[in-house]
């Protein structure tokens, strides 16, 4: 079974006030709905949160999940991602994830979950249109490069040193690349599945 990290440990600091993780999409939170369709693709799903008091665990109560509770979250994305990825279980290969991808599918992750990179090599799922997005699919024997992220870098830097094994899975539509960070972004999305 292959693991994925959904990163849930942002503060949603554009959302004013509100979570972008908590908004609710076909009448469950998206962070519930993300681990759920993760979960059915047969992935091990597990989830780095902000505290074990935070509202985004208990919407998790009853999904199959392994919640990490990171030190390294409070230094933004690359502490995230390095405590993460250094707390998977061993494994060939591993995902990815940012979790505030509202049209990703179980058939999305299912697709992801059939990849197998090159020795060293990374997935990155695409857009339609080709732009680059969630979930990637990296090879384990990269897991050391993630030890040396730090601050708020995200994976970028793992991805450009092992640029020449990257290839690209290419998703339907937006579901790779359309993450929803403010209120404004959240209503047009919403106004578009009317």
């Amino acid at each position: 079974m292959i693991p994925i990290l959904i990163l849930a440990a942002g503060e949603s600091s554009r959302m004013r006030g509100r979570d972008k993780l908590l908004e609710i999409i076909d009448g469950e939170p998206l962070l519930r709905r993300q681990v759920r369709a993760a979960g059915a693709a047969g992935l091990d799903v597990w989830v780095a949160l902000p505290a074990p008091d935070q509202p985004r665990v208990e919407v998790l109560d009853g999904v199959a999940h392994h919640p990490l509770f990171l030190p390294g979250s409070s230094e933004g994305m690359g502490g995230t991602l390095r405590d993460g990825v250094a707390a998977l279980p061993p494994c060939s290969r591993f995902m990815v994830l940012a979790a505030d991808l509202p049209g990703l599918t179980t058939e999305d992750f299912a697709t992801m979950a059939e990849a197998v990179p090159q020795a060293g090599g990374i997935i990155v799922a695409t857009a339609a249109s080709g732009n680059l997005g969630h979930p990637v699919v990296f090879d384990a024997r990269l897991r050391p490069d993630f030890a040396m992220l730090s601050g708020d870098e995200g994976a970028k830097r793992v991805v450009r040193a092992h640029k020449s094994k990257m290839r690209t899975l290419a998703l339907p539509g937006d579901h790779a690349t359309r993450d929803l960070d403010t209120p404004e972004e959240w209503a047009e999305w919403r106004a578009e599945q009317d």
